[in-house]
C-alpha cells in the first residue's frame, strides 16, 4: 500500500500531456499573433536587440522543456520491453531525422522566392504538408489500408518532398540559393536537442549525477556563445545550447520524479524542489542580466535561465492541480494538443495556404485588439477539435 502523500509506483504523470496540450494550443495561438493588430507589447516577441521578453518568448522553451520531461518515461518503456540500446538509438535516430527534415523543408519555406521557384508559395508549402503526412502517417492505426498501399503513399510522400526540393529556390533575384538549414525552424531545433539528450539519457545509464554535470555544462556553454570568456572558443553542438540546456532541465526534473518514485518520498518534498530549483533559476537569469540582456533571439543566458524557471514552476504548479489535486477534466477540450501534438502543429500550414487561394480574408473588425486575440484563441481552439475528429478516425502524425 502506497502512503498519503507520496509518490505512487503505477501512476501515470497526467501532467505532462495536459502540459504539452496547453503549450501547443499557445503555440497556435500566439503563430497567429502575427495577422492581429493593436496586439499588446508583452503578449508578442521582443525585437533581438530589446532587453526583455514577452508572453510568446516563453511558449517554445516551455515546449522543448517538455520534449525533456518525457525522454526518460519513452526511453524506460522500450528498455522494460526488453530493446536493446541499438534498437532504442535507431528509434532516436530515426525520430531525429523525421523532425529535422520537417523543420528544413518549413524553415526554406519562409524564404521561398515564388517566382523563381515558378510555384506559388502557397501551394508549395500545401504540398509539403501534404507530403509530411503521407510520409509520417500513423499507419499503424490504420491497418485496413495494407502493406503495400502504405508503401505506395510513402514513396509518394517522399517523390513530393523531392520534387519541392528540385524546383526549390530561395533568396531574393539578387541573390538566389537553394534550400539551406538557416535557422532549422521548429521541429529542427525540437529534433536536433531531442537527439543529444536522448543520447546522454540512454548511455548515462539513468544517473542523476551523470547527468547534473551535463546540464551545468550546456549552461556554461550557452554563456559562451555569447562570447563571455574570452580565451574560450565558441562553438556550438549544431544548435544553441540553450535548446539542448532546457530539454535536459525537463529530461532532470522527470529523473528526480523517477528517483522520488523509487524511494517512496513524500510527492511534496519533489514539488518544494522543483520549485525551489525554479526560484533560483529565475534569480540566476535575473542577476546576469546586466552582463546578457535578455533575449530570445539571440538565446541568451539571461532569458535562458528564466525561462528554465518558469518551466520548472509551471511544470510544478500543474502538477499540483492535475497529478496531486486529481483536477484533469477541465483540460478535455484541448487534449488531442496532447495526444496528436504534431498532427497540430502541422495542421496550420495546410489552413493559411488555403484561406490564401480561396481569397478568405479575416475583416479589421476581427484582426485587431481584444476581439483579434479572441479570434486567434478560437482559431487554436478550432485547429484541436479538428484534430481530435481526425484522432477519432485514428489519423494523425507519429514520429
Amino acid at each position: 500500500m502506497v502512503k498519503s502523500g507520496t509518490i505512487s509506483s503505477g501512476a501515470r504523470i497526467k501532467t505532462i500531456d495536459i502540459m504539452r496540450a496547453l503549450t501547443m494550443f499557445l503555440m497556435i495561438f500566439v503563430n497567429d499573433l502575427w495577422s492581429l493588430t493593436g496586439v499588446p507589447k508583452w503578449l508578442g516577441h521582443t525585437l533581438a536587440q530589446e532587453d526583455g521578453m514577452g508572453f510568446s518568448d516563453v511558449i517554445f522553451p516551455l515546449f522543448l522543456f517538455i520534449v525533456g520531461l518525457s525522454i526518460p518515461l519513452a526511453i524506460d518503456i522500450r528498455s522494460k520491453r526488453k530493446e536493446s540500446h541499438w534498437v532504442i538509438l535507431g528509434h532516436v535516430i530515426t525520430r531525429t531525422i523525421a523532425l529535422v527534415v520537417m523543420g528544413f523543408y518549413m524553415v526554406n519555406y519562409e524564404v521561398i522566392n515564388q517566382e523563381a521557384t515558378g510555384l506559388n508559395k502557397n501551394i508549395w508549402q500545401m504540398l509539403m504538408a501534404t507530403a509530411l503526412f503521407l510520409i509520417w502517417m500513423d499507419y499503424k492505426r490504420l491497418p485496413n489500408l495494407g502493406k503495400g498501399l502504405v508503401l505506395v503513399l510513402k514513396v509518394s510522400g517522399l517523390m513530393i518532398l523531392m520534387y519541392l526540393a528540385w524546383i526549390y529556390k530561395g533568396g531574393t533575384l539578387e541573390d538566389i540559393h537553394w534550400m539551406q538549414p538557416h535557422w532549422w525552424g521548429i521541429l529542427g531545433l525540437i529534433g536536433w536537442a531531442y537527439l543529444l539528450n536522448a543520447l546522454v539519457y540512454l548511455f548515462s545509464k539513468k544517473r542523476l549525477w551523470h547527468l547534473l554535470p551535463i546540464f551545468f555544462i550546456l549552461l556554461l556553454m550557452n554563456v559562451q556563445e555569447n562570447g563571455y570568456f574570452e580565451w574560450m572558443p565558441r562553438f556550438k553542438i549544431i544548435i544553441s545550447a540553450s535548446n539542448h540546456v532546457l530539454v535536459m532541465a525537463g529530461m532532470l526534473c522527470t529523473v528526480f520524479y523517477l528517483k522520488f518514485k523509487k524511494e517512496g518520498k513524500r510527492i511534496h518534498t519533489f514539488l518544494m524542489s522543483v520549485v525551489l530549483a525554479g526560484i533560483l533559476l529565475v534569480i540566476y537569469g535575473f542577476l546576469i542580466r546586466p552582463v546578457f540582456p535578455i533575449s530570445k533571439i539571440l538565446a541568451t543566458p539571461s532569458w535562458n535561465a528564466i525561462c528554465i524557471g518558469i518551466s520548472l514552476l509551471s511544470y510544478a504548479l500543474l502538477y499540483s492541480i492535475i497529478d496531486k489535486g486529481g483536477l484533469y477534466k477541465w483540460a478535455k477540450p484541448i487534449m488531442a494538443a496532447g495526444t496528436s501534438t504534431l498532427t497540430c502543429y502541422v495542421m496550420p500550414y495546410f489552413v493559411y495556404p488555403a484561406m490564401v487561394l480561396l481569397g478568405i480574408q479575416w475583416s479589421d473588425f476581427f484582426s485587431n485588439g481584444l476581439v483579434g486575440i479572441t479570434r486567434s484563441l478560437l482559431f487554436s481552439l478550432a485547429i484541436i477539435v479538428f484534430v481530435r475528429m481526425l484522432e477519432k478516425r485514428n489519423i494523425r502524425l507519429r514520429v
